[in-house]
């Protein structure tokens, strides 16, 4: 998969969790969790637009690590929302589905720049 699929997937699962962010707010009533989910979740494809223009390796993989911190705070605070029963299971399942595809990709582009160190 090339940078630009990554970076679409990673737009498009931000455009998701804004929808989410919209949702919480608007629906629930809930906003502590509303806004972490929101700055988390366009994180990750702020991060990877940034490890894209990366000034050396280095630079580029500790883009992509922080890119990867943050597809695990989302993961978090995806439970944290789920549990607390402000979105159905069908909501979070495809928002995990989304976001553990992102980690998989940013964690295998992390291992195949160290690899080339």
């Amino acid at each position: 998969m090339n940078k630009d699929e990554v970076l679409n997937k990673c737009i498009k699962f931000s455009v998701k969790t804004n929808k989410l962010w919209k949702y919480l707010r608007e629906k629930q009533r809930e906003y502590n969790n509303s806004n972490q989910i929101q700055r988390c979740g366009t994180s990750i494809g702020a991060n990877y637009s940034e490890a894209c223009d990366a000034e050396s390796k280095a630079d580029f993989i500790h883009k992509l690590a922080i890119a990867q911190k943050e597809t695990n705070e989302t993961i978090y605070w995806l439970k944290v929302i789920y549990g607390s029963e402000f979105i159905s299971k069908e909501q979070f399942e495809d928002l995990m589905n989304d976001v553990q595809e992102l980690y998989g990709i940013i964690t295998a582009s992390i291992k195949k720049a160290k690899a080339s160190l």
